[in-house]
C-alpha cells in the first residue's frame, strides 16, 4: 500500500476500539458517534480485506487479523507523536533568522533587535541579506523584510512609514544621489551613484548631494541632525514584514513582529 494511501483515520479508530473493546467508549475518546466508529472500522476492513472485530455473547472481540498489527500500529503512533513534538520544538527555539536589506539592517533593524534582545537574553538573531527571490525553506528563514508594494504570496504587515523624503545638508547641493530604486531628478546628473538607500543617506551627510530615500530609513540620521529633510516625496514602496503562513503563525515570529511594530 502506498504511504500516501494509508487509512490513518481508520487506523486511529482501530487503536481506540481495540483498547476499549467497545465502539461506544472508543467514540467517547475520539469525540465522535459510535456509528461513525463503526463506519470507519467497516471502511478499514474493506480497505485491508480482513475482518477486524466480531461481536460475541461476551461483547466485542478483536480477531487474530486485527490483533496481528496492533503492536506495530501503536509503536507507529508513538513515533508520530515524537515527530509532532520535534516539529513543534522549533516554535520554542529562541533563534530567529531574518532576511532584510543591508541598509535597513544598518539604519533601522539592528537597534530594534538589540532592544528586543535585551528583554530576553536567550534570544539569538541570524541576519541574512534579502535576495530578490526568497526561499524560506532553503534559507531556514523565520521572517523577511522587503521594500515592496505588498505582501504578494506571503502573509505580511507593512511597517509604519511616511513615504519617501529628500534629505541632505546645506553644503551638499541639490543634485540627487543615485541608488537602485530611486529615480534621478530630471535634467540633473547624479554626482554619485551608490548601491542602496543607506549609502545614499551617508553620501548626502558627507556633502555629495541629496538623497531621495524611504523616511523610515532616514529616521535616526534626521533625529541626530546628521541630515535634514528638504522635501516630502509622498508615498512609494513600503517595508513589509513577510513570511509564509506556517512561519507567520509561530509564536516567536508573532512576538518579533509585535516588537518591530511597537
Amino acid at each position: 500500500m502506498k504511504r500516501t494511501h494509508l487509512p490513518l483515520n481508520g487506523l486511529r479508530v482501530l487503536d481506540a476500539a481495540a483498547r476499549h473493546l467497545s465502539f461506544t467508549r472508543a467514540a467517547d475518546e475520539l469525540a465522535v458517534t459510535p456509528a461513525a466508529v463503526g463506519q470507519q472500522i467497516r471502511a478499514l476492513e474493506d480497505t485491508l480485506g480482513v475482518v477486524l472485530f466480531r461481536r460475541t455473547a461476551k461483547g466485542l472481540e478483536l480477531t487474530p487479523e486485527g490483533a496481528a498489527g496492533l503492536d506495530a500500529l501503536r509503536a507507529g503512533f508513538l513515533q508520530f507523536e515524537d515527530a509532532v513534538r520535534a516539529m513543534q520544538a522549533g516554535q520554542s527555539s529562541k533563534t530567529l533568522t531574518i532576511a532584510a536589506p543591508r541598509d535597513l539592517t544598518a539604519k533601522w533593524l539592528s537597534t530594534r533587535l538589540a532592544a528586543y534582545g535585551r528583554a530576553d537574553p536567550d534570544l539569538r538573531f541570524v541576519l541574512v541579506a534579502a535576495d530578490d527571490e526568497l526561499d524560506f525553506t532553503q534559507a531556514n528563514l523565520d521572517l523577511a523584510i522587503r521594500l515592496v508594494d505588498g505582501p504578494g504570496e506571503h502573509e505580511g504587515i507593512a511597517l509604519p512609514a511616511d513615504g519617501f523624503v529628500i534629505v541632505g545638508t546645506d553644503s551638499g547641493g541639490e543634485a540627487l544621489i543615485g541608488w537602485p530604486g530611486c529615480p534621478q531628478s530630471d535634467g540633473v546628473a547624479a554626482p554619485l551613484t551608490v548601491a542602496d538607500a543607506g549609502l545614499a543617506i551617508d553620501a548626502a551627510a558627507a556633502g555629495f548631494g541629496r538623497a531621495c530615500v524611504p523616511a523610515l530609513l532616514a529616521q535616526a540620521d534626521i533625529a541626530s541632525g546628521r541630515v535634514r529633510v528638504y522635501a516630502d516625496e509622498g508615498q512609494g514602496p513600503t517595508y513589509w514584514l513577510l513570511a509564509p503562513l506556517p512561519q507567520w503563525r509561530q509564536k516567536k515570529v508573532k512576538e518579533l513582529v509585535a516588537a518591530l511594530l511597537a
